[in-house]
């Protein structure tokens, strides 16, 4: 990418302030409307806010890590910037688009790119019926809740609920379950990235349940539908010896 016009975003942090002091200094910084890229400098959570802040500008964004763990960032140094986003190779990824009803009748929608989850709200286990492109796939889920995650957010909260590492080349989606009571030997699916997904919530007022789209959170839902939206495509860049596609290969083998 030659000629770069930078424009920084940055975590509410000492050490982002910092370093983006430090990169102003020494690259300059533009506004937004004039930049053709977007450092974002914090932890993977600062990475998920720019995607859902910038999406709609096409602008491709290159993150560093300012922050604890920074699986889809890149390593912080302020030497050879423009040199490092010259080499730098891209991935590019799609959110999920979540349409839900709420027990009163109104809808919404958002976006992830991580995940999607449905959440019991109460002690009560939640019911969950599932449908698949329309057909019934399973008819009542016994469970805390369950997620469709994207393979960006594979090794996000899908994994802490023992759900697979997705490459990011597979073109599949992950359906996990998350404390599944009944049945109680499913654990989960891999579909089809473009599948169409339908929650329905039973005995909802009992039982009930919040569905979240990475951290938009939208509380006592009757139905939700979920699916890649195909409009939306965001661009990161990755030094190549930090390749994101290589780092959940790794994942896969961590002991």
């Amino acid at each position: 990418m030659a000629g770069q016009a930078l424009y920084f975003h940055v975590a509410d942090t000492d050490e982002a302030r910092s370093a983006a002091a430090s990169l102003k200094k020494q690259y300059g910084e533009m506004p937004l409307e004039k930049a053709n890229v977007i450092v974002v400098l914090g932890a993977d959570g600062t990475l998920l806010e720019a995607l859902h802040k910038f999406h709609a500008l096409k602008m491709p964004l290159y993150g560093m890590n300012r922050g604890s763990l920074g699986f889809m960032l890149n390593p912080f140094r302020t030497e050879n910037l423009v040199q490092r986003l010259e080499k730098a190779q891209s991935v590019t990824l799609r959110p999920l688009r979540m349409k839900v009803q709420t027990r009163d009748g109104k809808n919404a929608e958002a976006i992830a790119f991580n995940e999607i989850s449905l959440l019991r709200e109460e002690r009560h286990t939640a019911k969950i019926g599932v449908t698949i492109d329309g057909i019934e796939r399973l008819p009542e889920l016994v469970c805390d809740g369950i997620l469709v995650s994207t393979p960006a957010g594979s090794t996000a909260y899908n994994l802490s609920a023992h759900g697979p590492i997705l490459p990011l080349s597979a073109n599949v989606l992950a359906l996990t379950p998350i404390s599944a009571f009944r049945p109680r030997r499913w654990r989960g699916a891999l579909l089809p990235h473009l599948t169409r997904i339908g929650f329905s919530v039973h005995d909802a007022g009992k039982r009930p349940v919040s569905a979240t789209a990475d951290s938009t959170e939208i509380r006592d839902i009757a139905a939700v539908e979920v699916q890649e939206d195909q409009s939306i495509a965001v661009t990161l860049l990755f030094d190549p010896d930090h390749n994101l596609e290589e780092r959940i290969m790794k994942e896969q083998f961590a002991p």
